[in-house]
């Protein structure tokens, strides 16, 4: 029994060895080699073993390809066939007397559970799932473009590379989808405030002792001279002025103006508070079919430069980042309802808070995005509001030393305060389009008047022969 066993042993070890050693190689005793008889089939999945019986005592066994499957020795007259990769591949055996049997294995994908799960989750399609060597073949005439694409997909997980799957589906052009309309309403209210305060001291185009002099922040604009002229005594340094004169050129008044002719005094103050509504609106109108995403967008591209490489190899690309009203939503339409996921977004450039590179000012975002997934009527409305946005700007301006002066430092010193409060209100409507609408509209816009009409036939003549003939 021992011996046996150690017999077992030795083909089991010499089987294998030859395996990796010759494959698809020729028998190498021409002498004692036979020419192989009618082969046999074999079948087999990815994954699984099977073992063949050879009925005769093996002394060596060859493949073609051990990527597609191997055999192991596992007794005097069984092979033990283990499929590794779909393909098809020939195994030759050899017997004590030098007879050839050959064997064509064939090795496939085990998909029989795609088809189940093709069947269960796409109820209604006529879907075929087929093996064709490495490949995996669905096939039919489904409903939409969205089951292909499922179809497509739930395929790739019994594959390993995207390549090895082959969509063969087609739309049925007799069965037409339903599509969904979006009425979008985009209204962004933007509530103001702004507060401004300044104080200007002029002296008259004469002067106080002649003397003229003015006090401004130059924040706001203050009253200036012009066409000064005045009279000395003599030339000498520091003479009495005997006459002067002079005027005021004003470019505001400001709110409040004050000048005493007696004293060659002014006094120009500005406080003004203003508020202020403003309201604009984007109305985007969508179409998209069932089971797709449309998007839209209304604003624009900034450039943003980038540095790729280091040191004298260093290179700058520029790309483009969108800002602007954006949104995107993909409709599902389930009877006379519509399963909604939108994703409306508002962004403006922030120069506030922009970065400096190299020369370059790379403004920042402000952005407000919402993201929500609903059900709803066909043609039922919904609004997304409560998207705040406050921004508040405070200006001081001030001479300094003077302006710093506690109470007396209130008269050199101008402010200006603006208070920015903005919210996004979305409403949106979606509205089914049946397989047998006529669309948004059946009225197209109407041609616009010619330029110039037509010439009519009795004011026209033939053209002229051609200058030269072809022969």
């Amino acid at each position: 029994m021992a011996k046996i066993r150690l017999f077992i042993l030795i083909l089991a070890v010499f089987g294998s060895s030859t395996l990796s050693a010759n494959e698809g190689a020729a028998p190498v005793d021409g002498a004692s080699a036979a020419a192989p008889t009618d082969s046999l089939a074999v079948t087999l999945l990815v994954g699984r073993s099977i073992v063949v019986d050879v009925a005769t005592p093996i002394t060596r066994v060859s493949l073609t390809s051990a990527d597609v499957a191997d055999a192991l020795v596992t007794s005097p007259s069984q092979l033990l066939v283990h499929g590794k990769l779909p393909g098809s591949i020939s195994m030759f055996v050899w017997n004590h007397e030098g007879t050839i049997q050959r064997y064509e294995i064939t090795v496939q994908r085990d998909l029989e559970r795609l088809r189940t799960d093709v069947k269960h989750l796409f109820p209604g399609e006529p879907i075929e799932v087929q093996g064709n060597g490495k490949f995996v073949v669905i096939s039919g005439k489904v409903s939409s473009k969205d089951v292909i694409e499922k179809a497509a997909n739930l395929a790739l997980g019994f594959v390993d590379k995207k390549e090895e799957v082959l969509t063969l589906l087609q739309v049925d052009p007799n069965i037409r989808t339903d599509q969904v309309l979006l009425r979008v309403r985009f209204a962004e209210v933007s509530r103001a405030a702004m507060t401004d305060l300044g104080l200007s001291l002029f002296t008259s185009p004469t002067g106080i002792n002649n003397t003229v002099g003015r006090v401004t922040t130059q924040q706001f604009g203050a009253p200036g001279f012009s066409d000064l002229q005045w009279t000395k005594a003599d030339s000498k340094f520091g003479s009495d002025v005997t006459s002067a004169e002079g005027k005021f050129a004003f470019s505001d008044f400001l709110n409040f103006f004050l000048l005493s002719e007696k004293y060659d005094l002014g006094l120009a103050i500005k406080a003004l508070q203003s508020r202020g509504l403003f309201q604009s609106l984007a109305e985007p109108n969508l179409v998209a079919q069932s089971g797709k995403e449309a998007s839209f967008l209304a604003g624009g591209e900034f450039p943003v430069p980038i540095a790729q490489g280091s040191g004298t190899s260093m290179a700058i690309t520029v790309q483009f980042k969108e800002f602007g009203i954006r949104l995107n939503f993909t409709p599902v339409v389930n009877g006379d309802r519509v399963q909604l996921k939108v994703r409306p977004e508002v962004s403006t450039l922030d120069f506030g808070n922009a970065v400096t590179l190299n020369g370059f000012r790379i403004p920042a975002l402000s952005t407000r995005r919402t993201e929500t997934e609903l059900e709803l009527m066909d043609g039922q409305t919904f609004a997304i509001a409560g998207l705040m946005n406050n921004t508040l700007n405070s200006t001081m301006q001030k001479i300094p030393g003077i302006g710093d002066i506690p109470i007396l430092g209130q008269l050199f010193r101008s402010k200006a305060a603006q208070k920015n409060q903005t919210e996004l209100v979305v409403m949106i409507t979606p509205q089914i389009l049946r397989s047998n609408s006529p669309g948004v509209t059946n009225q197209l816009p109407r041609l616009p008047e010619p330029f110039l009409p037509a010439l009519p036939a009795n004011r026209t003549i033939d053209p002229p022969p051609p200058a030269f003939l072809l022969k």
